[in-house]
This record gives C-alpha cells, sequence and structure tokens, in this order.
C-alpha cells in the first residue's frame, strides 16, 4: 500500500513536471525566435531559430526612422489610454449599480447584456459602413467608441460578480453613520474591488494592441493605422518581406503592457474583502 501510494505520488509530480515542460516550450520558443529576429543584423528571410549571425539594435533604431511606427504606436497608446480609461470608469459605475440597486428593466438589460456577447464582431462589421455618413470610418475616435461599446456587456457582469463578493452589510453600515450614495460607493466598496477595477484597466488597454480586424477594417488611412495593422504591412507582401522590423515592433509592442502590469501588480490579490464584515 505505501509504495503503491509513493508511485502515484511520484507519477503525479513527473507528470506535472511534464506538462510544465511541455507548456514552457511552446510559450519560449516562439517569443525567443521573435527576439533572435529582431535583433539580427539586417533582415531575415524567414522566422527560424538560427542562433547565428551578429546582434545589434540598428532595426530598431530604422524601424522609426525608415518606417510610420512611430506614429502607430503614438495612434495605439493613445486609443489604449483612452479606452481604459473610458472603459473601466463605464464599467466599474455599471457593476457597482447592477449589484447594489433595483430598477426598472435591471434582469432584462443583463439578459441582453449576454445576448449581444453572443454575436460576434464580424457579424456588425457591414453595419458600420452605415457609420461613413457621419464621416466616422477612417476615424480614430469612432474605434475607441467601438472598443468601449464592445467592452462594456461581458466585462460589466464580471464587475457585477465581483461587486456582489463584497458584504452588502458594510453598504448598511456606511448608511446608519450617515454616509450618502456616493461616499459608500467611493470610500467604502471602491477600495474592495481594486483587484477587478486593475485586471478590467489590463484588458481594455491590452485590446488596441492586440486587435487586427476591427482596426483594419475601420482604418484605412496609413498614419492612422494602430500597430497591428502596421506590422501586417511589413509580412503583407510576399516578395519584400521585413520581418526584422516585424519582430521589433512586436517585442515594443509588451513594453507599455509590461509596465502597466508592474504598476498594477499590486492590486491582482484575492481576498481582500475577506473579514471585512468582521469586528
Amino acid at each position: 500500500m505505501k509504495n503503491s501510494v509513493q508511485f502515484k505520488r511520484r507519477l503525479n509530480h513527473f507528470l506535472t513536471y511534464l506538462y510544465m515542460v511541455v507548456l514552457s516550450i511552446v510559450i519560449i520558443y516562439p517569443l525567443l525566435i521573435t527576439v533572435l529576429s529582431a535583433f539580427k543584423s539586417g533582415n531575415v528571410s524567414a522566422f527560424t531559430l538560427d542562433f547565428s549571425g551578429n546582434l545589434s539594435f540598428d532595426n530598431f533604431s530604422k524601424l522609426f526612422s525608415e518606417t510610420h511606427y512611430g506614429t502607430w504606436y503614438m495612434n495605439t497608446l493613445v486609443i489604449a489610454i483612452i479606452t481604459m480609461i473610458v472603459q473601466t470608469s463605464i464599467v466599474t459605475f455599471a457593476g457597482y449599480a447592477y449589484s447594489r440597486y433595483n430598477f426598472l428593466a435591471r434582469k432584462q438589460s443583463l439578459v441582453f447584456f449576454l445576448i449581444i456577447q453572443m454575436v460576434p464582431t464580424m457579424a456588425a462589421l457591414t453595419a458600420f459602413f452605415v457609420m461613413a455618413l457621419l464621416n466616422a470610418l477612417n476615424q480614430p475616435w469612432f474605434l475607441i467608441f467601438l472598443y468601449v461599446g464592445g467592452g462594456i456587456p461581458m466585462n460589466a457582469w464580471l464587475m457585477k460578480g465581483y461587486f456582489d463578493t463584497v458584504p452588502i452589510s458594510l453598504d448598511e453600515s456606511a448608511k446608519l453613520d450617515g454616509a450618502g450614495h456616493f461616499r459608500r460607493f467611493w470610500q467604502i466598496v471602491l477600495p474592495l474591488v481594486r483587484p477587478m477595477i486593475a485586471v478590467q484597466a489590463l484588458w481594455a488597454f491590452m485590446g488596441p494592441f492586440g486587435d487586427y480586424i476591427l482596426s483594419k477594417f475601420l482604418l484605412r488611412d496609413e498614419v492612422n493605422f494602430t500597430v497591428a495593422v502596421g506590422l501586417q504591412t511589413f509580412i503583407s507582401d510576399q516578395k519584400n518581406q521585413k520581418i526584422a522590423f516585424f519582430a521589433a515592433g512586436a517585442i515594443l509592442i509588451a513594453v507599455p503592457i509590461c509596465i502597466l502590469f508592474f504598476f498594477l501588480q499590486k492590486n491582482f490579490v484575492s481576498g481582500l474583502t475577506a473579514g471585512g464584515d468582521k469586528g
């Protein structure tokens, strides 16, 4: 019996480590190819794991001096920041309202959010052409509008669920002490849901950097491109692919996302509301 238990334990450890090794290879392999391609001197012909050749920062400097990457980067950064601020604010207020208040068509609107989420974005692309009457196509503000609107339904559900984990007795205690609606929200409940707010902010910020289909469909002028659309132009021509530029630009996309992640990581914790109802 003892040997059997030890065998199962060792087998479990082996399978766990094997899974971690395989997963690490799947993640690190393409990342290593991208990094090597970005730092290779001169252009490379294909995405291959090749350690030969000299490494330099030439591709990064040429990326900004010979292409519109700097403009694309700033376009995406502005869109991402505005989307993050607006979407996170709306979702936070909506989640609190759905969690704490009863109002007309509350349940119906939540169901409507789920129905909207079932409709893929591709199905709505044709309808976006109607916005040409308002001169909305090829406008970054319209892309922000779509990012914010598309992120509200499901994220409002998630935020409502997180607000539901905060004990209602905290609101009631603050109300007995004379706190108004906004003070209860701002000083009592909001600090307890910071982990979910941080997650919502990170998701909203990452969206414009990774989206290609929607931005490609709406943005036509090269100076208005986001980095996802701009990078695709480097590899769209089969006879003149700029793989080194593509790899360098892809690496730089991770810089603002990593900075925001490290800035928000102190909020990525669980159990902040545990014990909040005691005392």
